[in-house]
């Protein structure tokens, strides 16, 4: 008997405020080479689809955890992000074209719907993502992963959320794997300003956050 394929993820973003961005045509042009670097990373399709939106399938849960933390950081502090990550059946609707619909894009759809209305409320302001699974996915793929991941999520955009721009800086360095000493050379710093900025704003909690969530399949 044929093993079952699980279903895909699926992921929507889009730009917090891109409305009042003084240089649209400068911000579409960063998010596009955000996205395709995002893209070779992790193996993924993400694509501007209208405006300031776009969309994709990701292979697994942790790269999609992974793959828009990246995407986040490298526009921050100019512009920030929010995302609503999902698991689901998706249908092709239009093989020449692409288009596509189903249970999976209708959960990312209310994933961001509600990060929009997290961080509209005092207490997660912070919120810029969390994540949904489709009504088709039942119990998912272990009991109480999705509430735990959304917990995650919420918890490491605080942090990320206070991050000034040097921190910012030493977080998106990490994040593309240069070393702590490269950091500190590009940056003008001593090993020991980049290694206080680690520990002290939470960019250690932050990446290990992103480790451990990077694993789920």
């Amino acid at each position: 008997m044929a093993e079952m394929k699980p279903p895909p993820i699926v992921v929507i973003g889009d730009v917090v405020g891109s409305r009042t961005a003084a240089h649209r045509g400068r911000l579409h042009d960063r998010l596009s080479a955000a996205l395709a670097e995002t893209n070779r990373r992790w193996d993924a399709d993400l694509r501007i689809t209208v405006g300031d939106e776009y969309q994709g399938t990701l292979p697994s849960l942790g790269a999609a955890t992974a793959a828009v933390l990246w995407l986040r950081v490298a526009l921050l502090p100019e512009h920030d992000l929010r995302h609503g990550i999902a698991r689901g059946d998706v249908r092709i609707l239009d093989s020449r074209t692409g288009v596509q619909d189903g249970p999976g894009w209708w959960a990312a759809r209310a994933a961001i719907d509600e990060v929009h209305d997290l961080a509209g409320r005092p207490a997660t302001r912070g919120a810029r993502t969390t994540y949904r699974e489709a009504d088709d996915v039942g119990g998912g793929p272990a009991p109480g992963l999705p509430g735990a991941l959304r917990a995650a999520l919420l918890a490491r955009d605080e942090l990320v959320g206070r991050l000034d721009e040097r921190s910012l800086s030493v977080l998106r360095g990490l994040l593309a794997g240069r070393t702590q000493r490269e950091i500190a050379a590009e940056l003008g710093l001593s090993g020991s300003a980049v290694s206080q900025r680690v520990r002290r704003d939470g960019i250690g909690v932050v990446l290990q956050t992103t480790a451990w969530l990077e694993d789920l399949g």
